[in-house]
């Protein structure tokens, strides 16, 4: 049966176990701690006053859709038509829509290894053959078309900022990644989800690339909306149809609240306030744990460190459960992202506030002196 190969998180048992100590400094959980722009609560009560409890067509209210054409314009430059904007239930929907507009039963849907552990389980439910191409510190954790030579791939699905490692792809390597696909026919999937949280350049889209590629992105990370359940992927012309008929089944609209809740989310006098709170937080977590563990990927974006601890331990899932039994310290075992190099790895995410994270560093530093 198809479940059995569907893995589960480690993570998610060490959430679990973590809210068992009342000083249990949190680096695991991938979601802001912000809450979202100020308008987002006026536009959810007056939405509810409003009585608007039935569904909405399954591409999504119009106004949101303008909202985010303009967002797209306004961030990027790029023309897009509120009809090419499909609303989801969270972005994980909309990975689910992508693959099935991509791939066939047996196709073959190429992630990179380390990467975000949901694509592979989707591609699995799909029944996709999943390859993991490796990625390293030697390409900056990027997929390059050298990885991809050779290899049948029917769809690609990268992200950028990616997760765990908060790399992104630059505008070459974008566009060379997408130059490839094009000319060998592979489906290109970018998921932006972390886009607004890049701390040292602007990010291009993959559509200011190719007008042919399936973008992802949503309102939990940037917006600070997780609890909402609000994702939109854009397509190509010729996908609108097929994907909004797959939506009418698989969820058939989006969360009705959230929708017009999330008409007030493009506060970007607030949005920068979000990006310069996790810059700040990304600065001070980077500073203090590379004097403790080997941090090989540039954090970029996203708010997330990868860092190796094999000179600690060659178990990091063992030595995450001894981290927050012994010190009450919660961190992701990289084990959850894939198995390229992740036996050694823990991703801590700067979701709390700087003083929090503080206590944890000084808790490591002193159990890791005793060592």
């Amino acid at each position: 049966m198809r479940y059995k190969n569907i893995r589960s998180f480690k993570v998610m048992d060490l959430v679990r176990e973590a809210q068992k100590f009342h000083d249990t400094i949190h680096f695991e959980v991938g979601q802001p701690d912000l809450p979202p722009p100020p308008g987002v609560k006026e536009a959810l009560l007056q939405a509810v006053e409003s009585a608007h409890f039935g569904y909405t067509e399954a591409l999504g209210i119009l106004p949101l859709r303008q909202k985010i054409a303009a967002h797209y314009e306004r961030e990027y430059g790029i023309s897009v038509e509120p009809d090419r904007i499909l609303v989801t239930p969270g972005t994980s929907n909309a990975f689910l829509i992508a693959y099935l507009l991509t791939l066939e039963s047996g196709d073959t849907l190429a992630i990179s290894d380390p990467s975000y552990p949901c694509y592979r389980n989707f591609g699995v439910m799909v029944d996709a053959k999943v390859q993991a191409f490796k990625i390293g510190p030697e390409e900056n954790y990027r997929l390059t078309p050298d990885h991809l030579r050779g290899a049948k791939i029917d769809a690609l699905h990268i992200s950028s900022p990616a997760n765990p490692t908060g790399t992104i792809y630059g505008d070459a390597a974008l566009q060379n990644l997408i130059n490839y696909c094009e000319s060998e026919n592979i489906a290109f999937i970018s998921d932006e989800l972390y886009h607004g949280l890049v701390y040292d350049r602007q990010p291009k889209s993959a559509l200011n690339f190719s007008q042919n590629a399936i973008v992802i992105n949503g309102f939990s990370k940037y917006f600070c909306m997780p609890g909402f359940r609000l994702g939109w992927m854009i397509l190509p012309e010729h996908l609108i149809k097929p994907a909004e008929a797959i939506a009418q089944n698989l969820y058939l609209s989006a969360p009705t609240l959230s929708q017009y809740a999330a008409i007030e989310a493009f506060d970007y006098d607030y949005l920068d306030f979000v990006r310069e709170t996790y810059r700040s937080r990304r600065d001070y977590l980077y500073h203090a744990l590379k004097t403790l563990f080997t941090i090989d990927a540039a954090p970029e974006g996203a708010f997330y460190l990868w860092c190796d601890v094999r000179q600690y331990s060659d178990d990091a899932f063992a030595f995450s459960h001894k981290l927050l039994h012994k010190l009450h310290i919660a961190a992701t075992p990289g084990i959850d992202f894939g198995e390229n190099d992740t036996a050694t790895k823990l991703r801590f995410a700067y979701t709390r506030e700087i003083p929090h994270m503080r206590e944890g560093i000084e808790r490591l530093k002193a159990y890791l002196r005793s060592q």
